[in-house]
């Protein structure tokens, strides 16, 4: 009997929250499936580029059911090199101390086909964040920094999984195609 007077109570507290979770913007998200024609892939990371983003980036295709194979046996290559990080000070207090940091990871991406035929051609991804700085509490901020790191390290795994996405059977088919067509025009072939 309890339960069904507090049911009146329960019921809006609940759709209420519902409501106001739905109204903030919140989903579930996840990276795009990778098309299973982009397999086996093998992921080559420079020497440049941190372990974290490496792994994530292998861990979300591993997760998509990615064949990940070394770049020998692969039909497709995805390199990831020219990884650069920046920090700089995006606001100033009155006494010329930062008083924000704006953090921005760049790096560098292609896939190509083992026979070298590009299916993405070299493109910067970036993502930054900024986050204010106390001085009183550079302990605390530090720690602020190196967890704001790492979200950007799977913010850019997940543009590069983004990136992929669209490379199915027949966008490769017609990536290969147009790479033949050029070949064939550089060397003079009708």
């Amino acid at each position: 009997m309890n339960l069904l007077a507090s049911l009146p109570k329960v019921l809006p507290a609940g759709l209420a929250l519902s409501l106001l979770v739905s109204g903030c913007g919140f989903q579930l998200r996840g990276a795009p499936p990778v098309s299973s024609a982009l397999q086996p892939l093998a992921v080559d990371c420079s020497g440049d580029v941190p372990e974290q983003l490496c792994g994530s980036v292998k861990e979300q295709l591993s997760l998509g059911n990615i064949d990940l194979q070394p770049s020998e046996k692969a039909d497709y290559v995805l390199n990831i090199s020219n990884f650069r990080r920046e920090r700089r000070a995006s606001a100033i207090t009155v006494r010329a101390a930062a008083a924000e940091y704006t953090l921005r990871q760049t790096v560098d991406i292609e896939v190509l086909t083992s026979d070298q035929v590009p299916l993405i051609a070299p493109t910067d991804l970036n993502s930054s964040e900024t986050y204010r700085y106390d001085e009183s509490n550079v302990l605390a901020k530090q720690r602020e920094e190196e967890a704001l790191q790492e979200q950007l390290y799977d913010r850019l795994a997940q543009q590069i999984i983004f990136r992929l996405a669209p490379l199915d059977r027949d966008r490769i088919d017609r990536l290969r195609q147009e790479a033949e067509q050029t070949r064939d025009q550089d060397s003079g072939q009708p």
